[in-house]
């Protein structure tokens, strides 16, 4: 068989193999989506696709593995959109940025509430995620990281905020924060930042599970009021 042959089959076998892999994360989401992820069943995802069970081990060997998939890709998928709502934005706007991002997130969360209770709801009995995961699970946060360190280059902010006494330790885990999102930031300034990121998803898994109804509901006027507030605390101006 000659060089040419050899490349065109091998890159058909490989646009099946990245077919029938779509097609079974596909199933494994809506089985996650329709049971929960602590139900997801290799076997029965091959049932539904009308494949064999060993078939779908060629492509993920386990549970776990096929776990792992939809959690990178979960996360990828939120990473994102933050990444393309800030490049959306003026870079010196550092309040639209801010903005900007946290609303994708609300709308990412919103349009896939499966996939972000996958990433941010409570863990799976006996799954611990491993290395690979954490790339794709800092792509948004690294937006924090990009707002903040812009924050402190250009002076919009300009020092370490009042009343920002911290612990030995909680200092030491700002320094490490700092180093790996912002460096060059002071860890007061990004403990900040964190405090405010953390307060984004807890009002959108509040609203995504329930909790506002009755309450703020719906949440949209809560929401912008909320990110113009935690703006503020964190100091973009």
């Amino acid at each position: 068989m000659s060089a040419s042959r050899m490349s065109a089959s091998r890159t058909a076998r490989e646009r099946a193999r990245a077919e029938i892999t779509r097609e079974i994360k596909e199933e494994a989401r809506r089985q996650v989506a329709a049971e929960g992820a602590q139900r997801l069943s290799l076997r029965a995802v091959a049932r539904q696709l009308g494949m064999v069970s060993s078939a779908v081990y060629r492509y993920f060997p386990s549970r776990d593995s096929l776990l792992t998939a939809l959690i990178i890709d979960a996360y990828d998928a939120l990473g994102s959109a933050a990444e393309a709502a800030d490049a959306g934005q003026p870079r010196s706007d550092l309040r639209g940025r801010w903005r900007a991002i946290c609303h994708s997130v609300r709308s990412w969360a919103a349009a896939s509430p499966h996939e972000y209770a996958l990433i941010y709801g409570s863990p799976v009995p006996g799954y611990r995620a491993p290395q690979e995961t954490v790339a794709p699970a800092s792509r948004a946060g690294l937006m924090l990281g990009r707002l903040l360190d812009d924050a402190w280059a250009s002076d919009a902010i300009s020092g370490v905020p009042e009343g920002s006494s911290m612990s030995p330790l909680l200092a030491e885990q700002a320094a490490v924060l700092a180093a790996a999102i912002a460096p060059g930031v002071p860890g007061p300034v990004v403990l900040r930042g964190l405090i405010a990121w953390t307060q984004l998803f807890g009002m959108i898994s509040f609203e995504l599970f329930g909790q506002f109804v009755g309450v703020v509901d719906p949440g949209d006027e809560f929401f912008r009021h909320a990110i113009e507030q935690m703006a503020d605390f964190a100091g973009f101006p």
